[in-house]
């Protein structure tokens, strides 16, 4: 069971490092054309909405805390189920019928 620990965790890490770097990129603002870091530029986006102007259901805050607290309850049921398999040690005992 070790590998597979072992396993999870650089799948874990690199799952982790790739969102952390993904997220950083994301956040640049530059067009890439500029070498200068002493210019800055500014876009601006006018988003038009058609239609009502009711909100969909991925927006609203309370379905994202539902969906990560189902999500962590899923890992901790996924992660702790194996714990007692690596406790447990089993004896074996050969008995040899010596009579003649």
């Amino acid at each position: 069971m070790k590998p597979l620990k072992q396993i999870w965790l650089r799948l874990s890490f690199f799952f982790f490092a790739f969102t952390v770097s993904f997220a950083l990129w994301a956040q640049d603002q530059t067009d890439g054309n500029s070498t200068s870091g002493s210019s800055s530029t500014t876009k601006t986006t006018n988003i038009h909405v058609s239609g009502d102007s009711s909100t969909t259901w991925y927006t609203q805050p309370w379905v994202w805390v539902i969906g990560a607290a189902i999500f962590i309850l899923l890992l901790v049921a996924l992660l702790s189920g194996n714990k007692n398999r690596d406790t447990v040690t089993t004896e074996r005992t050969t008995v040899r019928d010596t009579r003649p």
